[in-house]
């Protein structure tokens, strides 16, 4: 099974941060790391030191989307964040870039496995092929 997690964060969060979010959200479902296909987030966060530190310890690629390619997705998010925005253009990064990489990897329809999970600092999504 395809398993992306989608992320969210604000400028300068941290790995252990990014880390920490993932590794609890997993557990809580019962998911080994190891299952993880690729990491997604917002294209103007593809540069964060944390985003590009958590790939590369996972030993995964980063996908990231514009706000434009994650706007199609804002009717299967689990919570719309207007902060998020108006920061950002889109509704919500975590589940919206789990979704676009999702089905982009599988080239079909995918679903929200874990729905969004939140911290002071970062977002978390999981979403699968349907």
């Amino acid at each position: 099974m395809t398993l992306v997690v989608g992320l969210g964060c604000q400028r300068g969060c941290d790995v252990h941060t990014l880390l920490s979010l993932l590794d609890s959200a997993l557990m809580e479902c019962g998911i080994e790391r190891q299952r993880i296909t690729a990491l997604a987030s917002l294209d103007r966060k593809q540069h964060e030191p944390g985003l590009l530190a958590l790939a590369q310890l996972m030993n995964l690629p980063l996908q990231c989307f514009s706000a434009d390619q994650l706007a199609g997705y804002e009717h299967q998010l689990s919570h719309k964040s207007a902060l998020a925005f108006s920061h950002t253009g889109c509704y919500g990064i975590a589940e919206s870039a789990a979704l676009a990489l999702a089905e982009q990897l599988i080239h079909g329809p995918a679903r929200l496995l874990i729905t969004r999970k939140k911290t002071a600092h970062a977002t978390f999504a999981l979403a699968c092929g349907v």
